[in-house]
């Protein structure tokens, strides 16, 4: 998050504070003058006008130092105008509101010039000693800037939680702060109704609704979560490949498995194979199985091992045949024993009864199991009755 600092004007002290502060006519005339000369853009000749007076009293020479550090500053010299500034308010020659302007000025020199240690020791001076009608609330807002740049995240909004107090109209620049240090602090909880105000005033920011689910996903608020990116992609908020598939994920998740499988289909046009399995599983889950079948279909022609699915469902759905196919292409990309496992169901389904048998026992005989014995008693029992019932 980058700062802007808007530098507060010094000009209306040349006519409404020279006479209050009593400068010596000398000083006073050669103040009048610089003053012309800045009106008329001779920054440079202003200055030399300045550097110039020779003031005895203490009071002239911190008041001209104040001068000359705003000309400085419009000239774009910060080092100088940081010096004269720092001479005229050290001096404690200035009084009441010309001193509190003056150090307003020196903080905001330190500000723009990034000495944002100092700077904020200035400020909360300011804020603390602030006579009336002068505007606190943006000394707080800037002291949470400065802590923020600072990356001291529980001052930054310690000093916001003070500007809020003055219950202002809500704003970009401190809800923008609060956020970035809640986040940074790892309150995602409270960072929520944070980013919720921020929406109110930008509700076409992308990367502000991304924010509202990565903290509601991180809260483990997966139903909000999915709202506010429904939310966001009803809004017209433009949604990456990457948060279409986060989309889906939240459709599944909260137990919309069909939503899941339409978002993840429609996301690219030539699927890697992540997508392909990730959108079978969806369908599966949705018990489409027709399009889940298809899609563990489109993953074997990337790798055979996958057939496995089809064949699963294939048998599920009763498709036995297509089963038989569909292990003839994943043999050799499964286990062998498994593989037998899987056509001694289709085979009996098909009432190929001793085909089954057979297929039983070469389980058994690559991979004994419970599954596979329990298939050969069964069939051996089988094949017995239909002998005795043949005889």
């Amino acid at each position: 998050m980058k700062m802007k600092y808007i530098f507060i004007g010094l000009l209306w002290l040349y006519t409404s504070t020279v006479s209050a502060v009593e400068l010596s006519r000398h000083v006073a005339a050669q103040v009048v003058q610089a003053q012309k000369q800045a009106e008329q853009q001779q920054l440079e000749q202003a200055i030399q006008t300045l550097r110039a007076v020779t003031a005895a009293k203490p009071q002239d020479q911190a008041y001209v130092a104040l001068i000359l550090a705003n000309y400085y500053w419009q000239n774009e010299q910060s080092q100088p105008a940081i010096e004269q500034a720092r001479y005229a308010v050290t001096s404690g020659q200035l009084k009441d509101d010309l001193a509190w302007t003056a150090k307003r000025m020196l903080a905001d020199l330190l500000a723009n010039d990034h000495q944002y240690q100092e700077a904020v020791t200035y400020y909360r001076q300011l804020a603390e000693a602030a006579p009336p009608k002068k505007d606190v609330s943006q000394l707080w807002l800037r002291i949470g800037q400065i802590y923020y740049q600072l990356s001291q995240w529980q001052q930054s909004l310690a000093a916001i939680s003070r500007y809020e107090q003055f219950r202002l109209p809500d704003a970009v620049t401190p809800l923008s702060i609060k956020l970035g240090a809640q986040i940074q602090l790892t309150r995602y909880q409270a960072a929520i109704p944070t980013i919720k105000r921020l929406l109110t005033l930008e509700p076409d920011q992308r990367n502000l609704w991304l924010q509202l689910v990565n903290m509601e996903i991180k809260t483990k608020q997966f139903r909000s979560a999915l709202a506010s990116l429904e939310l966001a992609r009803l809004k017209g908020v433009a949604l990456s490949e990457q948060n279409l598939k986060l989309l889906a994920n939240l459709y599944a998740q909260n137990g919309i498995p069909e939503r899941a499988a339409r978002v993840m289909a429609g996301v690219v046009a030539q699927p890697t194979l992540e997508e392909i399995i990730q959108t079978a599983y969806y369908w599966q889950q949705a018990k489409e199985w027709d399009k889940a079948i298809e899609n563990w279909q489109l993953a074997a022609q990337h790798d055979k091992k996958y057939y496995r699915y089809v064949v699963r469902l294939q048998l599920q759905q009763g498709n036995y045949q297509h089963a038989l196919d569909a292990l003839a292409l994943l043999q050799g990309h499964d286990k062998p024993a498994d593989i037998a496992l899987l056509r001694t169901q289709a085979l009996y389904k098909l009432n190929q009864f001793e085909q089954a048998l057979s297929q039983a026992k070469k389980a058994d005989r690559l991979h004994p199991s419970r599954e596979a014995k329990s298939w050969i008693k069964y069939l051996t029992q089988l094949h017995v009755y239909r002998q005795n019932r043949e005889s």
